[in-house]
């Protein structure tokens, strides 16, 4: 037995209400600023999900103490006896995530060096470390290639610098903060990612004793500190996954109340879902999503960094496209390879075909590069259920939507990789009235 295969029987509406916790683009990069303290902090609202266990490894492998807190979901983590870890040890919790490559600064400013080794993380397309190598590179630090990884070391300490991101990418963005912090003089970072989570990052560094200002220009200035303290923090609701149960609810014309989904994060998700035709009405504890009935409405979509419609939004929502009146235009502006997933969407009956050009007029990151970036969902069509392997984690989300939509019977492949940003999943789905089975 194994489960890493889920069954899905499909065809019946999903109703009834759920819960999101702590963004899983927040919480494990506050676990790891929990590094820089000179005391323990306190982070509250955390899912139990692969990337936040994988994190816990890594600093706990780093003399890090992580234990559970007084209230469900509270991690304490205490900083006090930061060490080197084993190489092999570090390689072997890391395979599977991306994060540890924001360790690289903290480690640097508590141990004078950090090894990081190969990353993994999903294949959406290109996601350079480069970006934060250079970054690191910026502050004084010197990298050297080894066979099993990257060997940093920061022989005159770190210093502020001006740096300037050919893309504001959010990764690259919380590899400055993590670092600058405590890098002597002023770092100022000029196109910088400014997602909710990067705000909320600077909130725990702020209540660490850090000064960061952000301009209204994607400008983020970090004074040095000589030292930080502690920090208790409530992580802000994850506003990605709120957002794929209610494309979830549309799509197999259910209902879903999404309690701690939080409205003011998910503002430009909601002026589209409203657009398509879904319904939503939020009060204090959360947001119901769901289908009124009737056609929903075809649209003309572009992904882009916040402000815009997120990326991570785009994969559930085409399901649900798919069953939308028309021709659907969705034109991917982040990831050059996130509308792979649709291959299999096509095998279960839908008519989407995708396009090398750039259907909308936001800027893209690779228009004139030959990649299949931009889409057209004709709708509505029928789903049928079929074998489908998971290729990424929103990707393996959006699939299972589909098996959810779809008439008969699907087996969803790979559903592990959904652990990394969807809490418990499976029992929610069993509690909106899905019916799956675990192989």
């Amino acid at each position: 037995m194994t489960d890493d295969v889920l069954i899905v029987h499909g065809g019946t509406p999903i109703e009834g209400e759920i819960r999101v916790r702590g963004a899983k683009n927040l919480v494990p990069k506050a676990m790891v600023a929990a590094l820089l303290g000179s005391a323990p902090s306190r982070l509250r609202n955390v899912p139990d999900i692969r990337d936040v266990r994988v994190v816990r490894g890594l600093l706990q492998l780093h003399g890090v103490t992580v234990r559970s807190g007084e209230e469900p979901g509270e991690l304490v983590l205490d900083p006090s006896h930061v060490e080197s870890a084993n190489v092999a040890d570090i390689d072997a919790h890391a395979g599977s995530s991306r994060i540890p490559i924001l360790f690289c600064g903290p480690l640097l400013h508590r141990l004078g060096h950090a090894f990081i080794p190969g990353l993994g993380g999903c294949d959406i397309g290109g996601r350079p470390v480069d970006f934060h190598f250079d970054v690191l590179r910026s502050f004084g630090a010197t990298i050297e290639k080894r066979a099993d990884g990257q060997y940093l070391e920061a022989p005159k300490g770190l210093r502020g610098c001006k740096i300037r991101l050919p893309y504001p990418s959010v990764g690259s963005t919380e590899q400055v903060l993590l670092t600058a912090v405590l890098a002597e003089g002023v770092t100022e970072l000029s196109n910088a990612a400014v997602e909710p989570e990067i705000e909320d990052l600077i909130c725990v560094l702020q209540k660490m004793g850090a000064i960061i200002s952000m301009d209204t220009d994607r400008t983020i200035r970090i004074t040095g500190v000589d030292r930080l303290g502690g920090y208790t923090h409530r992580a802000l609701p994850d506003r990605l996954e709120a957002a794929s149960w209610a494309s979830a609810a549309l799509a197999t014309k259910g209902s879903v109340y999404v309690h701690g989904a939080s409205q003011r994060e998910m503002m430009t998700f909601l002026n589209v879902y409203r657009k398509v035709g879904g319904e939503f009405e939020v009060d204090d504890a959360g947001i119901r999503f769901w289908h009124p009935g009737g056609p929903l409405s075809a649209i003309a979509l572009e992904t882009d960094v916040h402000p815009g419609f997120q990326t991570d939004w785009q994969q559930p929502l085409v399901v649900a496209l798919t069953q939308a009146s028309g021709l659907s235009i969705v034109h991917e502006t982040v990831y050059e390879s996130r509308l792979g997933f649709t291959s299999a969407l096509n095998q279960m009956g839908a008519h989407i075909q995708l396009y090398r050009e750039c259907l909308g007029g936001a800027s893209c990151r690779f228009g004139q590069r030959n990649f299949l970036h931009s889409a057209v969902v004709s709708g509505p069509t029928t789903l049928q259920g079929a074998d489908l392997v998971i290729p990424d984690l929103r990707g393996g989300f959006s699939y299972l939507i589909a098996a959810l939509a779809a008439q008969g019977t699907s087996r969803v492949h790979g559903i592990g990789l959904i652990n990394r940003g969807y809490e418990n999943f499976a029992d929610k789905l069993e509690d909106l009235g899905a019916k799956v089975e675990r192989a």
